[in-house]
């Protein structure tokens, strides 16, 4: 989330932005940061205090519902929009569905990173639909790109160390594709392990019996994600749930890495063309499709080649940011000619009473 927003405002760098987040979040050298307290009272108290004094026209909330709708409760007038980076909840009955279109109709846009997440909020809260809105991730692809000559034969996976990401699969799948294939490596990047690893252990733990060919890094910071990816031959974004979008796709493309994926979500809009879908996540397909690349060095130049192409493409920050700003700018028109109907219609209900002594 932070990597996406510093990379929409460095692609809008004549627009006057203010970001405000948490003491300790990174700012990467941009001065138009504000940090705010960790601690939620003062948070909330210095965050006002500071939209107050910087009086915006639009406040864009990136994925804190509760404190978005806590802010334009108190700041009414900016045109608030919700940048959601993954699902918002589906009611489970009525109730959830009263209770979250009350809180949804504090905000006067949503921004979603995908089609698929946009169209999935949209069937679950169809009265919102006509203030829903994506802009798929972009990515700075300078950081990432690398030749697609002379990849290392290596396996790369990148993501959070859960069952939604495919681990599961990637664990039981890699055996036998190491056994058959004795040159072949594998890198194992699995985030967040702290959180998650009593559930990742067991599945990792026999892929010990390789020694020094499968490597797992545990949550390794984004400029060794970003070494791994520019040797690997092959990358997986093997996700068992609908992705919003699937930003690790995207990097691996621009890394030069052919992709498979399992395509759930935003995963297609990510990579288009340009990966090797599975048709369902299993060990046993997965087995199959990096057989497949491993086996055809072709198949596997011509996605690399694609994948790098299309992101480098259509993925850009500049396109993305100019998106976001019609989104903003869109919102921030229909909230000022809702606000001009209200005031036309009051001071019409205040004309009629007014002649009504005299008629």
């Amino acid at each position: 989330m932070e990597t996406v927003v510093r990379t929409l405002v460095q692609a809008t760098p004549a627009q006057d932005v203010r970001i405000f987040c948490c003491e300790g979040a990174e700012d990467h050298g941009l001065s138009n940061v504000v940090a705010l307290p960790v601690e939620r009272a003062s948070r909330r108290r210095a965050l006002i205090e500071g939209l107050k004094a910087y009086r915006p026209d639009v406040i864009e909330h990136h994925q804190q519902v509760k404190q978005a709708v806590f802010v334009s409760s108190i700041l009414p007038e900016p045109a608030h929009i919700l940048y959601r980076h993954n699902a918002l909840k589906t009611p489970r009955h009525l109730l959830d569905d009263w209770r979250y279109n009350r809180r949804y109709d504090w905000m006067d846009g949503f921004v979603f990173v995908s089609d698929a997440e946009r169209d999935a909020f949209v069937r679950a809260y169809p009265r919102q639909a006509d203030r829903a809105f994506s802009v798929p991730n972009p990515i700075e692809v300078g950081p990432w790109l690398a030749p697609l000559e002379g990849r290392e034969p290596i396996i790369a996976f990148a993501g959070r160390a859960m069952p939604e990401k495919g681990v599961a699969a990637i664990c039981a799948a890699l055996p036998t594709v190491l056994d058959r294939h004795p040159e072949w490596r594998a890198v194992l990047m699995l985030n967040d392990w702290d959180h998650h690893h009593r559930w990742a252990h067991p599945h990792v733990a026999p892929l010990a019996r390789f020694g020094e060919r499968v490597t797992l890094l545990r949550s390794a910071p984004i400029s060794q994600v970003q070494e791994v990816m520019k040797s690997a031959a092959i990358a997986l974004t093997p996700s068992v749930w609908d992705e919003p979008f699937g930003l690790t796709a995207v990097e691996a493309h621009a890394a030069g890495a052919a992709l498979i994926s399992s395509g759930r979500g935003g995963l297609r809009e990510a990579s288009g063309p340009h990966a090797l879908y599975l048709r369902a996540v299993t060990p046993d397909l997965l087995v199959e499709a990096m057989e497949r690349l491993i086996l055809d060095p072709g198949e596997r130049f011509r996605l690399a080649r694609g994948g790098q192409r299309y992101v480098s493409e259509v993925h850009q920050p500049w396109r993305r940011a100019a998106q976001l700003q019609m989104v903003r700018r869109r919102v921030l028109a229909e909230r000022r000619a809702a606000a001009d109907a209200d005031l036309s219609h009051s001071s019409l209900i205040r004309s009629a009473r007014s002649l009504l002594p005299l008629m």
